[in-house]
């Protein structure tokens, strides 16, 4: 397909500008809706139960967003309007007052935000690949955009009443659907060479990407979890704790930038993200000295980084015709009921064990690294 020049230079900062969206509502709405929560006055005990919602929206919500974007070949339709219906569905959230309301609006906005991540992937790795550019150093600008929302919220919970800082996350949703918009129409339906023929759960090696990504992410829940409180109790400050989380995140998106030049197959990638966690988590089980955490920290890099860009890949390319938003849908699902899991399972292994839980999230990886080995095994190497 031989594209116009307008098209070559415009697709990139579009899409750069909805991952920068998506990733400063993370940046905001993960450490600081459960803070609003509390402001509304909402119980403890339901606080957890509304900080779920996503998880479970996105196993109801993905699958059928991502069917009808593939039959329809109209991913970018999908993005717009899952994008513009969570700006009106968080403001619902906003304006609702007590606890059921809330929970109930929010369990709607959950529902329709959740296709916009795996419909962006899908969207982003066609187009990408369409015009010869590598995913990471798009990519990266969402990780930039993750810190750049922990500051916003933090400095907002500072300056602000805790009950406005939901305004600030429907804005952050207004960037997003304004970007969606912005995207260039694309097709979608067109299978790459070393696509599955048939159903992709038929696929051994699809699964086992699956169930290898799934295993090496759900291996950090003990660390997004717990790091923070076990660093504060170690007598970290506040400061010393969110430099710690932004270098990870900034390992993370240098890796990114450069993974253009990598020459690595996806199964390699997963492989390397594996060994990476094994070596972070079985480190931080020995519960370290505080001058070794930012050298832990760069190994996000390779646990995160590596595990996303190997699994994002494998799964774009092997997704047969009228299958890549579903195929990434199978895989945000995947991810996310290993998390969900592994979260629960976090609390109990931390409280009864301290930082020696880390070692079982190191036995996680290490399962995740042999799924990752057999898929490895079942394909001809495919550069990143």
């Amino acid at each position: 397909m031989r594209l116009s020049l307008p098209e070559r230079v415009g697709f990139v900062p579009r899409l750069a500008a909805l991952y920068a969206g998506v990733f400063l509502f993370s940046g905001m709405q993960l450490p600081f809706f459960p803070v609003w929560l509390k402001a509304k006055e909402v119980d403890p005990a339901l606080i957890g139960v509304i900080v779920a919602m996503p998880m479970l929206a996105r196993v109801v919500a993905i699958p059928l967003a991502a069917r009808e974007a593939d039959r329809r070949d109209a991913v970018r339709m999908a993005i717009l309007l899952a994008g513009w219906a969570s700006v009106f569905t968080f403001i619902l959230v906003g304006l609702s007052a007590g606890s059921a309301a809330i929970l109930v609006s929010y369990a709607v906005a959950a529902l329709v935000y959740a296709p916009v991540l795996p419909l962006t992937e899908t969207y982003a790795l066609k187009g990408l690949a369409q015009r010869g550019r590598a995913y990471g150093p798009v990519r990266l600008w969402g990780s930039a955009a993750f810190i750049a929302g922990n500051f916003v919220g933090g400095f907002a919970a500072d300056a602000l009443p805790a009950y406005e800082l939901v305004w600030l996350m429907a804005l952050a949703l207004a960037l997003v659907a304004l970007a969606g918009t912005a995207l260039q129409p694309q097709s979608t339906a067109q299978a790459e060479a070393t696509a599955v023929q048939g159903p992709l759960w038929r696929d051994r090696g699809f699964l086992a990407v699956l169930a290898a990504a799934s295993l090496i992410q759900a291996s950090h829940a003990v660390f997004y979890g717990f790091s923070a409180l076990q660093w504060r109790s170690d007598g970290l400050s506040g400061g010393a704790i969110a430099a710690l989380w932004a270098l990870g995140v900034i390992a993370e998106m240098v890796l990114f930038a450069f993974s253009g030049r990598l020459r690595l197959a996806p199964t390699a990638l997963l492989l390397v993200g594996a060994g990476g966690a094994v070596l972070r988590w079985s480190a931080m089980a020995l519960d370290p000295p505080a001058l070794a955490l930012p050298f832990l920290q760069l190994l996000h890099a390779l646990s995160f980084g590596a595990t996303h860009l190997g699994a994002l890949t494998y799964v774009a390319r092997r997704a047969g015709a009228g299958q890549a938003a579903t195929a990434q849908g199978h895989l945000a699902i995947a991810l996310s009921a290993a998390m969900g899991i592994a979260a629960a399972l976090s609390g109990v292994l931390f409280s009864s064990f301290g930082a020696a839980s880390y070692a079982a999230m190191s036995l996680a990886a290490i399962a995740g690294g042999a799924c990752a080995l057999v898929a490895h095994r079942r394909v001809a190497l495919m550069p990143a």
